[in-house]
């Protein structure tokens, strides 16, 4: 009978079909990167996704997120994604939590362990604090790095951290996962050299310590998409 999947199953047959639906996806982060890997992982047919995100849509997301409408603004990323996979696939399960990842609320956010976490947030302490829990439970993950200010989403690739060059948060990383003994993480990454925006800024910076990077429709979700792609071929190999 045909379904949403039908030309899916050209593809992966009816036992690697089967097998997504079976699986359980963690996404921490439905911005620019995270919201078209969670859309990519939904229309593959992913069983159950947990998503994790304390952000609503702002306006400036509208550029790059595949949840950012002028008519979701204000609203939790979480819930308008879960809204999105309710009308892509209804037998998804979906569950949200919204909140910031921070090493003291993992286990809060981990009470189901997943097939799969994919690490789509920008802070480094989140990061690490996955990381580890990824080597300590022996779950697969693929973190995202960098994809701000840059402008050849042809230049992702997929590899390990070990491997990486050039981007400034693939550097922090080594470094900061050889301090606690971690020394492989399958990551995405690109090679291009950010663009430098030292002495611009949007008026959404005013109070905020860092530097807001430059975004542009095009890159993000290539990112997402690759990510998602990663995924689906671990789990079913």
């Amino acid at each position: 009978m045909i379904n949403e999947f039908s030309r899916t199953e050209l593809l992966l047959g009816q036992e690697g079909v089967q097998k997504l639906r079976n699986a359980c996806v963690m996404v921490l982060g439905v911005g620019g990167v995270g919201s078209h890997c969670i859309e990519a992982l939904a229309r593959s047919g992913v069983g159950k996704l947990i998503l994790v995100d304390n952000d609503t849509v702002s306006l400036t997301n509208i550029n790059r997120q595949s949840i950012a409408y002028h008519s979701t603004i204000g609203k939790y990323k979480t819930q308008v994604m879960k809204e999105r996979i309710a009308d892509i696939c209804r037998e998804t399960e979906v569950v949200t939590y919204e909140c910031f990842v921070l090493p003291e609320n993992l286990e809060e956010i981990f009470q189901e362990r997943p097939d799969y976490i994919v690490d789509a947030i920008d802070t480094v302490t989140a990061k690490l604090a996955l990381a580890e829990k990824a080597e300590k439970e022996e779950i697969p993950m693929i973190s995202s790095m960098g994809t701000g200010n840059k402008l050849h989403g042809e230049m992702f690739t997929i590899t390990d951290i070990s491997k990486t060059s050039v981007c400034p948060l693939c550097k922090v990383m080594r470094k900061e996962l050889k301090a606690r003994g971690i020394f492989h993480l399958k990551v995405l990454y690109s090679p291009e050299k950010p663009i430098d925006i030292r002495g611009k800024e949007t008026k959404e910076e005013k109070g905020n310590r860092r530097q807001i990077p430059g975004s542009v429709s095009f890159v993000p979700p290539v990112a997402g998409l690759l990510i998602a792609g990663e995924v689906i071929r671990d789990l079913l190999a």
